[in-house]
């Protein structure tokens, strides 16, 4: 997927969040979203087939509807949830889910008076560090702070915290880096 494609998505992506998120604020539900995108999340990192069925073109519009709805269903998803991925797949859209999903949080978030930190660990963090993190970077933003984590064992140790354009990038692996170029411009 080249840049185009990737704005392109983002673009549909952020049409389809932002109809489903003003139908939801308008509802008052929410927190009903929120739990959603936390299924649906669970289900696409836990299910290779449920992403094979997003992306795989073989499938038709009629088994990708049925399908995604049986999936709907089944996790008890509100009906403009329900709805939107049935149109997804009516469009052939659904490649965009984990697209929408994404900015369906930030949404939330941002509404909420929240920021997400994305961070990438070597090992997983345990709650009371996430909470003691979280604390932190409340300190240095100013806004409540909820954490999405990653783990990277490449990264030998430390963290890489992401906070809207900010990286802070405290990992080992980006210490060697820098000690490796360093040594190549002594020689």
């Amino acid at each position: 997927m080249d840049v185009s494609d990737s704005s392109i998505s983002s673009g549909i992506a952020e049409r389809y969040a932002t109809a489903v998120f003003e139908i939801v604020k308008e509802n008052n539900n929410l927190p009903a979203l929120e739990k959603n995108l936390n299924d649906l999340t669970a289900a696409l990192d836990d299910s290779a087939d449920l992403r094979e069925l997003l992306v795989n073109p073989v499938y038709t519009r009629e088994e990708q509807g049925n399908a995604i709805s049986a999936v709907a269903d089944a996790m008890d998803m509100i009906p403009a949830v329900k709805n939107v991925l049935g149109l997804m797949a009516q469009k052939r859209r659904l490649f965009v889910v984990p697209a929408m999903v994404k900015r369906l949080r930030e949404m939330i978030a941002e509404h909420n008076g929240e920021v997400t930190a994305e961070v990438t660990s070597a090992m997983a963090l345990t709650d009371e560090q996430s909470a003691s993190l979280a604390a932190t970077l409340k300190e240095k933003v100013g806004k409540d702070v909820k954490i999405s984590t990653t783990v990277d064992e490449s990264l030998i140790g430390g963290l890489i915290v992401k906070v809207g354009s900010k990286m802070i990038d405290t990992s080992i692996r980006s210490k060697l880096n820098s000690l490796q170029n360093a040594m190549k411009e002594v020689g």
